[in-house]
Parts: C-alpha cells; structure tokens; sequence
C-alpha cells in the first residue's frame, strides 16, 4: 500500500513547484505549502528508492541471451558499478549498451543530432529468453541527441521534468517481459513505430521485439536493458543477469561486459555473419 503512494511522488513535487513558481508575494502559505510538498515528495522519492535495493539473499544471476546482434559497447553496467544506475525504477543491475563508432560528443556545434546519425538507431532487438509480453510502450518520438554542452545541460534538466512523470516518460518507448520464476526484463528508449509484438503475445529466445531508438529520457540512440522481480518497476528491484558474449581479443566470457569495452553475442559470431560496425 506504501508503495502505491511512493510512486506518487513525482506529481507531488511538481505541485510543490508550481506553488513556488506561481507565488509572487514572497514568503506566504503559498510558499510554505511548495517547499511543503517539494520536501514530502523528496521523501516520498527516497523511501520508494530504498524499498528498491536489492535483498541481502539475493538470488543467483539469471542466464539470458544478449538481446543484440554484432558489436555493441557496454555503458554505465553493473560489472563496473553497484548500483549501475540508481536502485530507483528497479535499474540496481541495469545496463546500457550503443554500437561504435558514433558521433563525438562536442562542445557547441552542432548543439545537437539527428538519431538517425547514429548507428545504434533502427538496430534490432531480440527476446533475451522465452517470455509472455506484459507491457508495452510506442507511441513517443525519436529525439534529437544532446551531444553537445548545452545538450548535456538540457538532458539532465530534462530528465529532472520527466521524473515528475509517470516511469513512460523516462523510458520512453519500451517493452516488459514476463520471463517465469518471478523474471521480468525491460527494454527501453525503443524506436517508435517499431514494435513487433504486443500486450499478451508470447515470445521465444531470439524473436525479433523491436528497434532501437531515442526516445525517453536519452542522450542518444541506445538500449537500456534490466531485469527485475516485478512488473511494476515502480515496486520492483533489480535481478542481476549474465550474457554468453566475446570480447574483441576473441576471448569468450560469461557475465556482464564492464564499461567501454565491446562485445559480441556468441551465437552471432559463431554464425559468421557480417558486421558493419565489427573490430578491424
């Protein structure tokens, strides 16, 4: 029942700042009613994020397919950080992951890019493990990067609005699969219009879900994957996961790519099939 409200806290703070925003007689019950509310949705926020952390008997990582082909680059993972994002929304374990070589980031010029620049944008996506469809997400557009100084500036206060949302508004486009025992995986900042199932509709290891994108709460095109022990990401926490991949020296690995370093799906290398964007 906590949790319920927990969730809510995003509307409570936005209300708190419209009440500041609007006061224009200094320090009056209007004020005092937005720092009020900006203060109990702070903790509101902070009570829902520590019910998120992880247990101490947590279960063992769950073995699932890497939901790309070809050559990818790891980013902000749990193989170099714990928590890799933040305990909030279930992302305890998350990671993100882009195809290279893309676009520098710069400090003005151009403020900021199309996502089809990039070559992670319109890169398939796969089911990482057998599963039942439970959410799903389609309708936000695909952004303009924020690949600039200014971008970056602009993302984190946009990712600062969009908190006062509902989760959608971060993910952006995104999928929730059931995957049994307890397993959900995410999908997010997916491509519009490029969703190839449903709410409902079961899928197999390797059925092709989607295309990556840019929307949400993005920087640039890029998948954000995670899993958790619940549908609600709003309530659940974090699983740990591991991949079957190869790194560019060949070398095999079992587990999650740190940040930075790339890496290719087993079963696609072995298939022998050509890769653009593959190490020289």
């Amino acid at each position: 029942m906590l949790q319920k409200l927990w969730k809510r806290h995003g509307p409570v703070m936005a209300a708190g700042a419209v009440c500041i925003l609007v006061n224009g007689q200094g320090i009056g019950p209007l004020w005092l009613t937005g720092i009020a509310l900006l203060g109990t949705g702070m903790l509101m926020r902070w009570a829902m994020t520590r019910a998120q952390r992880p247990p101490r008997d947590e279960v063992p990582p769950v073995a699932l397919k890497v939901p790309v082909e070809g050559r990818w680059t790891a980013r902000n993972g749990p193989a170099t950080k714990v928590p890799s994002h933040a305990h909030n929304l279930a992302q305890t374990y998350a990671i993100d992951m882009a195809r290279r070589p893309a676009p520098e980031p710069v400090w003005f010029w151009p403020a900021a890019r199309r996502p089809e620049s990039y070559p992670s944008f319109g890169e398939p996506l796969f089911a990482p493990a057998d599963g039942r469809v439970v959410a799903a997400a389609d309708g936000q557009r695909d952004h303009l990067s924020r690949s600039s100084l200014a971008g970056l500036f602009y993302v984190l206060a946009e990712g600062f609005v969009r908190s006062f949302g509902l989760p959608r508004h971060l993910l952006g486009n995104h999928l929730v699969l059931d995957l049994g025992d307890g397993v959900y995986a995410v999908l997010a900042h997916l491509r519009r219009g490029s969703l190839k199932v449903a709410v409902g509709d079961r899928v197999t290891a390797g059925r092709p879900l989607a295309e990556c994108g840019n929307s949400g709460n993005s920087s640039e095109p890029h998948l954000h994957f995670q899993l958790m022990d619940g549908p609600d990401i709003t309530s659940a926490r974090g699983l740990r996961f591991t991949w079957h991949y190869r790194d560019d020296e060949g070398q095999e690995h079992r587990g999650v790519p740190e940040d930075n370093t790339h890496f290719t799906p087993v079963r696609a290398a072995a298939a022998g099939r050509t890769d653009p964007y593959a190490a020289p």
